[in-house]
């Protein structure tokens, strides 16, 4: 079997605004890489695959926990939100011609303006998934992770998700013989020991 760590990026500004980053480069604040700088992977991850997004703010995120530069792998890159990204999800909610739906009223199909669907991420994902031969931590989005979740999960984008993404946190998946399973228990990162 062969394991799979998501790991979601820290904080940036965008984030903290409440704005849709999506594939806008925005790198990680000052507090969110103090933070990753005191905090490293558990030890059974030390020696995996370590990949990450090419996105700024996950290269860092890896960099910091890991110790060590990260591959760069593009089908990492996060959903694109279209004509969404930089608008706050609030204000988009709060406009019933905007489209915005809330997570759980999304479907595979749904679609951001001119953005890209979970269908189409999951598309992109999938061979990179069956790629995998050895225990690897992939510092991605969420969006990224929503849907490797729900894959593993067999969650259709219907009703509440069963899993809430958290930061500075491993989900697990379990990979045997092209099926995914989650481990229902993340792992938390751990503070780095001084030396």
């Amino acid at each position: 079997m062969t394991k799979l760590a998501l790991l979601r990026h820290g904080h940036t500004a965008w984030n903290r605004q409440g704005r849709i980053q999506g594939r806008t480069d925005i790198p990680l604040d000052t507090e969110a890489a103090e933070t990753l700088a005191g905090l490293s992977l558990p030890p059974e991850w030390v020696s995996a695959d370590l990949c990450s997004s090419p996105l700024t703010r996950a290269s860092q995120t890896a960099e910091l926990v890991a110790g060590r530069a990260p591959l760069s792998v593009p089908e990492l890159t996060e959903m694109d939100w279209g004509e969404w990204e930089g608008k706050r999800g609030i204000e988009l909610k709060a406009d019933p011609k905007s489209g915005f739906r809330d997570l759980e009223h999304w479907g595979w199909d749904y679609r951001p303006p001119n953005g890209e669907s979970p269908a189409e991420v999951r598309d992109r994902l999938e061979p990179l998934v069956k790629s995998l031969s050895r225990d690897t931590v992939a510092v991605c989005h969420i969006g990224i992770m929503r849907v490797l979740l729900a894959m593993a999960h067999d969650w259709n984008f219907r009703g509440t998700p069963p899993f809430r993404i958290k930061r500075n946190r491993l989900f697990i998946i379990n990979l045997t013989d092209g099926k995914m399973t989650p481990a229902f228990e993340p792992q938390r990162l751990i503070a780095r020991q001084c030396v």
